[in-house]
């Protein structure tokens, strides 16, 4: 089975390598009882504190398997190749490579490849309503010399 590698590490950072976009496909999450194949949860590896994300490839036909909502965790969908439908609270909504959605916690959720090839898709999840004004500030220019 694949794995997700470490490549460097540092007090400040955490840098990991799933492979090629196109290998996505041979991964496989076990969740419980089930096993969804070509899924990898990346977080952990990564050792995020404020987020979780994860890539899943569909074959054609394939779909999520279920309707999920959360608890507190907001989530963007990043369609990377491919195309389908993404379900939101009983609404389709056509999706292709370049293809973003945003669905709030409560939001019932599920998606589907109705192409003919791979759909490859980023999943980002975060805590909802936690941005801030203040967060949107937070970046600081530092004047050190870039040293490549």
């Amino acid at each position: 089975m694949k794995s997700v590698q470490t490549t460097k590490t540092g007090k400040n950072f955490t840098a990991v390598n799933v492979g090629k976009l196109s290998e996505i496909k041979d991964y496989v999450l076990p969740l419980g009882d089930i096993q969804i194949p070509g899924k990898v949860f990346v977080g952990q590896a990564l050792g995020t504190t404020g987020s979780e994300l994860s890539f899943q490839s569909f074959a054609p036909g394939q779909d999520g398997g279920f309707l999920h909502t959360h608890k507190t965790h907001e989530e963007l969908y990043f369609i990377l190749k491919g195309e389908g439908l993404y379900q939101v609270d009983g609404e389709n909504i056509s999706v292709s490579e370049g293809s973003i959605i945003r669905v709030a916690p409560e939001g019932r959720r599920a998606i589907k490849n109705t192409g003919t090839e791979e759909m490859l898709m980023l999943c980002v999840q975060y805590k909802g309503n936690a941005f801030t004004a203040d967060d949107a500030a937070d970046g600081e220019i530092l004047s050190d010399e870039l040293k490549w």
